[in-house]
Formats: structure tokens, sequence, C-alpha cells
């Protein structure tokens, strides 16, 4: 038996030893294997056996997840994951004031699947939440799906009274609502954000646009304050006063409607633009209305007497006319055609081109128009942005109406500001560069240095062109129809625009749009000013007329008396010594 027993236990040694030795040679194998790895490209094996963990990792969170939720509590959080995320980055003026920023509120919703007692749910819920429909509700609670909304944004006393009602379902998500504090103070600028948080109109849709609140979507930010804040070039003390003469101008010229703006020409800010009426972006229902567009960006005018400016800087800077240069306005008409133009106030004299600038003559404007040449017209207007749809930050936008078939009669026309409609921040643009030395710089919402419009800049006129025209616009300001915008010591200069409005294809002589265009100072011009009035009515003060001096001229005054203390612009008494050289030296009409 002992005999026996050691035999078989050699017998199992051996056989033990046999079926170990193939492994420890395969393990011995696997070691030279990794040795060798080790030795040649130890950092790769390092990173695959770091993916590998990483991959084996993510697997097991997810199966742990799984097992650990029920399916519809992962459909809930699917549900929920957008609207808990949603956030914005603040809105801020240049000076860091507040205009748009998120605060949290809550949102209810319902699981249809968990209530027992669909009816009973409606009436509790439609009591506490007046706004709800009843038989939409009904309708939603009778559905099979996980997740529906009850009602989104609701006050913490709400929210207190739906969960006492203690309902198994109905639960709460956090969500982030877009307010803005000023109200309608900015409404065309900012825009509006929708229950979703998504940017519909204005500076909101461009932050969508250029992927601004991209950390959201990966869910790395939950609040604004998580967020960068956008800085806009809008002042908003001076934009709250823009808006608050309009409305003040509207009421005492009865228009329909009013604009304006304002802007750096040195940089191309925008540092106040408002458009009425206008809407409450806190509820943007009023902003679908057809008379609630911006005007400033969306409409399309015929600009009247201010594009004389642009047809006076065409003629000098073309060599076709000087400072000296004179116009015979006689008979008071020009005839092309079956057509007659006429003039509005004629002297029936001859006129030099400050005086054409100042009696704001269409026969010497249409005489320097003419002597360019209809192509040439054509090729300054385009390179000053007039034949183009110009954009901006803000996504709304309009292209200008212009002639299918132009000949000499529409240079003719548009020489004086009629047959071409433009919206009035391209005017504003290009009215801008007549008045900065020669430079157009395309207008812009956001904050920015002057060196770095400078990089984008184009030059449209020579250096002494843009001395003539702000000589010939303080003329204005002193002796011409801009007078009522003359504030002292500001040195203003501007430019009346009246152009009758289309009606069906026909002008109609009483109605009128009207405009009024300053710079200030004169002799280095910083900010542009623009007012605009729509269907303006005359009054007692002005004899019943309701041109452009009369209303727009008359805001464009009391905006500059009230804006220019804020934007930094110190008051002069005394006239700037030798404020324009070159028109003193050539003895430039009004120079002496």
């Amino acid at each position: 038996m002992t005999h026996q027993t050691e035999n078989e236990a050699a017998m199992d040694e051996a056989s033990e030893a046999t079926q170990t030795a193939p492994r420890r040679g395969r393990l011995s194998w696997l070691r030279d294997v990794f040795r060798m790895s080790g030795e040649k490209s130890e950092p790769r094996v390092g990173l695959i056996i770091l993916g590998f963990t990483v991959l084996f990792a993510g697997i097991t969170g997810r199966l742990v997840m799984l097992a650990t939720l029920p399916n519809e509590q992962v459909g809930l959080r699917r549900a929920t994951a957008t609207a808990t995320s949603a956030a914005r980055p603040d809105i801020v003026d240049r000076n860091g004031e507040v205009m748009a920023t998120d605060i949290r509120t809550v949102s209810v919703f319902a699981e249809p699947r968990k209530i027992l007692d669909k009816d009973e749910a409606t009436e509790l819920l439609t009591a506490v939440l007046p706004d709800l429909d009843a038989k939409d509700l009904r309708e939603k609670l009778g559905t099979k799906k996980g997740f529906v909304w009850v009602q989104r944004e609701i006050t913490p006393r709400q929210q207190a009274e739906v969960h006492r009602l203690g309902i198994p379902g109905v639960g709460f998500v956090p969500e982030n609502k877009r307010v803005y504090p000023n109200g309608p103070a900015a409404a065309h600028i900012l825009g509006f954000a929708n229950i979703d948080n998504v940017g519909i109109a204005g500076i909101e849709k461009y932050i969508d646009s250029q992927g601004l609140q991209d950390l959201n979507g990966a869910g790395f930010a939950t609040e604004s304050t998580d967020l960068k804040p956008l800085r806009l070039s809008i002042d908003l003390r001076v934009q709250h006063l823009l808006r608050d003469e309009l409305m003040k101008g509207m009421e005492r010229f009865k228009a329909i409607a009013a604009a304006g703006a304002i802007m750096d020409v040195t940089t191309g800010e925008m540092i106040a633009l408002a458009s009425l009426p206008d809407f409450d972006p806190n509820t943007p229902v009023d902003a679908l209305e057809k008379d609630r567009i911006n005007r400033m960006n969306v409409g399309v005018y015929e600009m009247g007497s201010t594009f004389k400016a642009l047809t006076i800087a065409m003629a000098l800077d073309s060599g076709k006319a000087n400072i000296n240069s004179t116009y015979s306005t006689a008979g008071g008409m020009m005839r092309f055609g079956r057509q007659v133009i006429k003039e509005y106030h004629g002297t029936g004299r001859t006129l030099t081109v400050p005086e054409v600038f100042l009696h704001s003559s269409n026969m010497g404007s249409i005489k320097m128009a003419l002597a360019v040449g209809v192509e040439g017209h054509k090729a300054f207007l385009k390179k000053m942005w007039q034949l183009d749809r110009m954009t901006t930050e803000l996504p709304e936008s309009a292209a200008p109406i212009v002639p299918g078939r132009w000949g000499e009669i529409n240079t003719a026309t548009i020489a004086f500001g009629h047959g071409l409609a433009v919206a009035p921040i391209q005017a504003l643009a290009a009215v801008g560069s007549l008045v900065n030395g020669g430079y157009l710089i395309k207008p812009t919402f956001l904050q920015r240095s002057e060196e770095d419009a400078k990089k984008t800049a184009i030059r449209v006129i020579k250096p002494e062109t843009s001395e003539a025209m702000r000589f010939i616009m303080r003329l204005n300001g002193e002796k011409g129809s801009a007078r009522k915008a003359d504030v002292p010591g500001y040195f203003v200069g501007g430019k009346t625009g009246t152009a009758e409005k289309v009606i069906n294809g026909r002008y109609a002589k009483n109605k009128n749009f009207t405009t009024f265009t300053a710079i200030a100072p004169s002799d280095k011009p910083k900010y542009l000013f623009l007012a605009i009035y729509d269907e303006p009515k005359g009054y007692a003060e002005s004899g019943g007329y309701s041109t452009a001096a009369w209303n727009a001229g008359i805001t464009t005054g009391k905006l500059i008396e009230r804006a220019a203390p804020l934007l930094g612009l110190t008051p002069r008494f005394d006239a700037p010594p030798s404020p324009f050289p070159l028109m003193a030296r050539l003895g430039a009409w009004g120079s002496r």
C-alpha cells in the first residue's frame, strides 16, 4: 500500500510539473515581451494601458448608473439636462453696468406614467397655477410620456403650493431665466431670449451665433456668473437719455415713429441707439408688432438732404469742384425730360459750394453730381457702403433699395437724397467718414479701441476733403438750418434732411421723413448724433412747418446738451484758434 501510494504521488508530481511547465513558459514569454516593450517603447505601452483603463472605467460607471437608476430616471435626466444648464453670459455696457443677466427660477414638470389619478392632479394643479389650461394639462397627463412640462418659470410661492399638494410624479427643475434690468431702454440692441434661454434677436442672437455660451452645452456652466460677460460699446446713461428725448419729441411733434443714434467717429462704436415704438424684452410679445422694427438697422428710407453731404464730398474729392466753385440756381428748377426738379427754398442766384450746403440747394447738388457722372456717382456711393446691405453684430439688417436702371435722372434725384433708400446706420457710417479724416469704419456694438478700428478702416476721401466737410457743417451750425442744434460751447456742425414719404408708389406732400445729423466738436469731431422722425406734424412755434430743423434738429440739440457732459466733451466758449487752416488759406466763403 505504501509503495503504491508513493508511486501515485510521484506520478501526480510529474503530471503537475508537466502542466506547469507550459504556463511557466508562457509567463516567461510575456515577461520577455513586456521587457522588450519597456526597453523600446515604454511611453507607447503606458498610453495603451491608460487608454484601456479609462475605457473600462467608463463602461463600469455606465453599468453602475443603469443598475442603480430606473430607465425613467435616466430619461428624466436627459429631458431636463438642457433646461438646467442653459446659462448665458451677462451683457454689460461699456462702464460695466448690467444690461442682461440670468436669474435662477423653477419650472414644474410631471411624469404621466407615475400619476395615478389624472383628473385629480389636473384639478389640484390648476387650482394653484391659474394660468394653466385644464384641458391641455389633462391631455398632457394622459399620455404615456416619461416627462412633460406643466408650467415654466413659476414663483417661489407657487413652488411651495405645488409642493404641498404632494402629487406623486410631479417635481421641479431649476432653470435660468433671462432678465433685462433696464426694461425697454436698449430693447432693439439687446433683442431677447426665449423661455428656453435661446437668443432670438439682437445681441442675444449674436451670442448664440458666436458660440459664446458653448460651455453650457458641455454642462460646465450652469449660471451666468460662470461665463465671461459680453461688454458692449453702449453707454447705458446716454442710451436712457436718447430714448427719453425721442419719446418727448414723438409726443411733441406727433410723429408715428422715431429713431436715433450716437456714434464715436474715431472707433465706429455705437454709444447709443434707439427706435420707437419699442418693447420690453422682459415681456417681448410686443416685439412681434409690425411697428416695433429697429428703424436704424432694418428700416430703409430716403434720407433727404443729408445725402447732399455725400454729393459735395464726392465732387470735392474727385476734383470736379473746389471749395470756391460756384453754381447758378437761376430759374429755381431743372428739367429732365417730362420731370421737373425744383428748389425748396430757392435763392435764384449763383451759390458757392458752402452756400449750396447752407441753402440746401437741389440744383447745386445736381450739377455737382452730373459733373462727376452717372458711373462715377454710383462708384462713389458703392465705396461709401450705400448700395449694399451693411451688417453689424445685430443679426437684423436690410438691403438698400437701389434703382434697377440708373440713368441721369437717378443721379440727379439721389444727389439731393431721393430715389435711393438706405438703412440710417449706413448713412451714419458714411457721414462719419466725411468728418473723421476720411476713414470709413464699420459701426460696431462691441467696445473697440481707435487702434483696432484703424486696422480695418478704409480711406475713402482725402484729408483736405474731410476738413472742407467739417468746415461746411460748422457753417451750417452757425448760419444755416443746423442752428437749432448749435449748443453753446460744443462747436456743433450739422445737416438737416427732409424727404417726402413714398405712399403707394407716389410721393406724399404732407408726409415727411425727417433727419438731422450733427457732429461735435466740428474742429476735431468725436461724436456723430442722428435723430429721425417719421411723419412729424407742424405746430404753432414752427409756423406749421414739419421739416427737419423744426423737429429732428431741436431734438438733436437737446441730445447734445444732455449727452456731451456724460461723454466727456468739455465745453469751450471761445472759438478754437484756426480750426480749418486749409479753408482759411483758400479763402473759402464764410471762412473770414
